[in-house]
């Protein structure tokens, strides 16, 4: 039967890395009958939701205990008392587990898991129940403990705090899956009773990212530089951020990996400085460097100031004055003929700047005068491309 938004579904764990994004994109999609199970509640509560559940996803599990035998009692313990409980309470509701790569590993950690996914199977097996088991490689996203089980939240926190960090082998290779990905997965499952499965029946997230550990730690690094400060300084660097935005490439790791370094900030760390450069006809500063998408910068011209009389072969630009008014004049550098576009905060109008026009802005109003400008290469004072012109 088809899950409704008020369909009780059992989420244990739910206080978790994994859980806490599940319950958080579950409450987000409007569903209202959430069974959350903690290690803290009781026997006869896991009993309890069971009877009505009309879904179960069960996250609940040890990875660092004091004795091994908690692997034992807290992975493949835990999943039998949830099966007795279903199966006592007569409900063959579909059960999702989730799983690790290590249960493929000779250990306690990787027998305890590879118990509880059998376990899964032989109750589906029993009562006709749907059985996910999704066998997943190490998860990485914003919420997860630090300094604990995950190199990706380790790196992150410490990076982000001026922290040191160990990278034993650069060249070990981690396979990794986010979060977001996790939590798709687990709802087209819930949803639409749709998985990708292995050859042995096993479910699978999409997509792996596979990086070594080196690759991991410099892309986090250069995420600190970025931003500049204390961690950056902590790094090496001068402090000054370097305002790169990394690739941000729809699905890419390092778009989904800057989410969650971001993520990792302390709170008072949010905001970070940028160079201004001042003078008396206002300033120049720039926001944020791509090595594909060009930069961004903001220009604040004081009333009356004239600023630019210039042109490019290839670079070009875009103009957008946000606060105050304005003139933008072109001349093409063959020509005397002089072109004006007035501009106002009031109306926001882009303006491009193509290339072979000599151009400059005039400040019009009465007070400062704000353009944003983007440019479609990042300046390189080694090939800066401008070449002074009246227009």
């Amino acid at each position: 039967m088809a899950l409704t938004k008020d369909s009780p579904i059992l989420i244990t764990g739910a206080g978790g890395f994994v859980g806490k994004n599940l319950v958080a994109e579950l409450s987000a999609r409007g569903y209202s009958a959430l069974l959350c199970f903690e290690k803290e509640d009781t026997p006869d509560t896991l009993a309890s939701h069971c009877q009505k559940a009309a879904f179960v996803v069960h996250l609940a599990g040890v990875n660092r205990p004091k004795d091994p035998s908690e692997f034992y009692a807290g992975n493949s313990g835990l999943t039998d008392l949830l099966l007795a409980d279903l199966e006592a309470a007569g409900n063959p509701c579909p059960v999702l587990v989730t799983s690790s790569v290590q249960a493929a590993l000779d250990n306690d950690y990787g027998r305890s898991k590879l118990q509880a996914e059998e376990a899964i199977f032989a109750h589906g097996q029993r009562v006709g129940a749907p059985v996910y088991v999704f066998r997943m490689e190490g998860v990485f996203g914003k919420w997860c403990r630090p300094n604990y089980n995950s190199v990706v939240a380790t790196f992150c926190h410490n990076v982000a705090r001026g922290l040191p960090i160990q990278v034993r082998d650069p060249d070990f290779a981690l396979p990794l899956v986010y979060i977001d990905d996790v939590v798709t997965c687990i709802l087209d499952a819930m949803e639409k009773g749709e998985a990708v499965r292995d050859g042995e029946g096993r479910c699978r997230i999409h997509p792996v990212h596979t990086v070594t550990l080196g690759q991991l730690a410099g892309t986090i690094q250069n995420f600190a530089k970025a931003r500049g400060g204390a961690a950056a300084r902590a790094l090496g660097a001068d402090g000054l951020p370097t305002l790169a935005v990394p690739e941000l490439t729809a699905g890419s790791f390092e778009k989904k990996l800057y989410s969650t370094y971001l993520s990792y900030l302390p709170t008072d760390e949010f905001a970070y400085d940028l160079n201004m450069h001042c003078d008396a006809r206002g300033s120049f500063t720039e926001f944020l460097r791509t090595p594909e998408r060009g930069q961004v910068s903001v220009n604040i011209s004081k009333p009356g100031i004239v600023k630019g009389n210039h042109w490019h072969h290839t670079k070009n630009e875009k103009f957008l004055v946000v606060k105050g008014e304005g003139i933008i004049r072109f001349r093409q550098i063959f020509s005397d003929e002089v072109i004006e576009y007035r501009v106002s905060g009031d109306k926001l109008q882009v303006v491009d700047i193509p290339c072979g026009y000599t151009h400059n802005i005039e400040n019009v109003g009465e007070g400062d005068m704000v353009t944003v400008m983007w440019a479609n290469e990042a300046f390189d004072p080694s090939h800066p491309d401008t070449y002074a012109m009246q227009v």
